[in-house]
């Protein structure tokens, strides 16, 4: 699949009731929970997303058809600064900035897809790379937020455990 801006559409349009389906349905200790030490939390990863909605990716959209590069941006760093509200109000949050994002992909041309841009880390990158990248980072940070919340029941499978054993943190 090259660049299917319906597609990835598509998954910006889903994400955010996928967020709001998993705050207003799990409970506030579960979403906090890590899987393990050091590794994020089902609220850890919506707070990124928000922090990348805000600072990533509709930011880099507007820089690539600008001819600017980017800069650095730290996940970690980032992800501190949401606002430290319970789930459900994280989710809203997400969803009123997700609102005006897939508004950048009225207007673009098959040709500024492949407009680049410097990444700090990876060197040039298109445009239709980052808003690929976008929506496989939106799935990425609901599968590792649904992959955490699955640790408390595999720890309580038994013999079904072995059935698992990929989701295991």
């Amino acid at each position: 699949m090259d660049t299917d801006l319906a597609a990835i559409r598509g998954i910006l349009a889903i994400t955010p009731a996928r967020w709001r389906n998993l705050a207003e349905n799990v409970a506030d200790e579960l979403l906090a929970q890590p899987p393990r030490a050091g590794e994020w939390s089902a609220v850890d990863c919506l707070r990124h997303a928000i922090a990348t909605e805000r600072e990533v990716f509709p930011m880099r959209v507007r820089q690539i058809l600008a001819g600017e590069d980017f800069a650095a941006f730290d996940p970690d760093a980032a992800g501190a600064q949401a606002p430290a509200n319970n789930a459900v109000e994280l989710a809203a949050s997400f969803a009123q900035m997700r609102v005006k994002s897939p508004e950048l992909f009225d207007k673009l041309t098959p040709e500024q897809l492949s407009r680049t841009a410097q990444h700090p880390a990876l060197g040039t990158v298109t445009l239709g790379e980052l808003i690929n990248d976008w929506a496989a980072h939106d799935l990425m940070r609901l599968v590792q937020a649904e992959r955490s919340l699955m640790q408390p029941f595999i720890a309580a499978l038994g013999p079904w455990r072995s059935y698992f054993t990929d989701h295991i943190a």
